[in-house]
């Protein structure tokens, strides 16, 4: 049962790379990390990523998406149980003023079964700037805008609600420096601001990523998330950490 589901993640995973290979405009990389232990602990987990990114004259788009599923032996029963499974989208279109400004529009989809949320989902647009840049790979971009936020809950909250929706102001940074000729330090922060219930949500994604041969690389990453107001009977803060492979395109 354990080998279907790892299997059938894997398929999700990577099932849009055709895509990304037809087009040749998209430039990306799949991303995909196994990890299965037996013996005292029988535990697997399955990260699987793909981005995307379209690089043109006066336009820029971004697409991403991910997931993660693990299960472990339940210690009583001796059976399966699912303790992590979450989908992430993210879509992004930027129209580029100059070479360092640019504005965005930018649209997210969650589902996280254990974060208390049937799914959250944004809309927000803004300004962005390449405020510092030193080759290709190296640069610090910087951006700030408003938008919306639709969360619909699991369970009903004490105001009677199945749904948070609120304004929101986002704040975000993406920091990449390049180590060497094979290795890049990447760094991504984000917080959500609400401004009708202030809660505020914010991500993010410290990594290191280094070459092994052609196309082919590792990737160590450590990503968090904080919720403020988070969900009755769950955790205000999620952590994860996955070592991958990428394959770039």
């Amino acid at each position: 049962m354990r080998f279907k589901k790892t299997v059938a993640i894997i398929a999700i995973s990577a099932a849009p790379l055709a895509y990304g290979q037809d087009d040749k405009n998209w430039e990306g990389e799949a991303e995909l990390g196994v990890l299965m232990t037996s013996g005292n602990t029988d535990e697997t987990n399955v990260n699987g990523r793909l981005g995307l990114v379209h690089e043109g004259i006066d336009w820029r788009n971004i697409a991403e998406f991910s997931s993660n599923y693990s299960e472990s032996e339940n210690e009583d029963t001796g059976e399966d149980q699912t303790t992590a499974e979450k989908y992430k989208a993210a879509l992004e279109t930027n129209y580029k003023f100059d070479e360092s400004q640019y504005w965005f529009l930018r649209g997210t989809y969650e589902k996280d079964r254990f974060s208390g949320y049937d799914f959250e989902s944004t809309a927000t647009t803004g300004y962005g700037n390449r405020v510092w840049q030193r080759g290709e790979r190296s640069f610090l971009d910087l951006s700030a805008g408003v938008g919306y936020r639709y969360n619909k809950l699991v369970v009903v909250n004490s105001d009677g609600d199945d749904a948070e929706n609120e304004a929101i102001a986002r704040l975000a940074a993406q920091f990449n420096y390049a180590l060497s000729e094979n290795a890049l330090f990447h760094q991504k922060l984000s917080t959500e601001i609400g401004l009708d219930e202030n809660n505020v949500i914010s991500q993010s994604e410290t990594a290191i990523k280094a070459n092994i041969m052609g196309n082919l690389s590792m990737k160590a990453a450590y990503r968090v998330k904080h919720v403020s107001d988070a969900p009755a009977g769950t955790a205000s803060t999620d952590t994860e950490t996955s070592l991958s492979l990428l394959y770039g395109f």
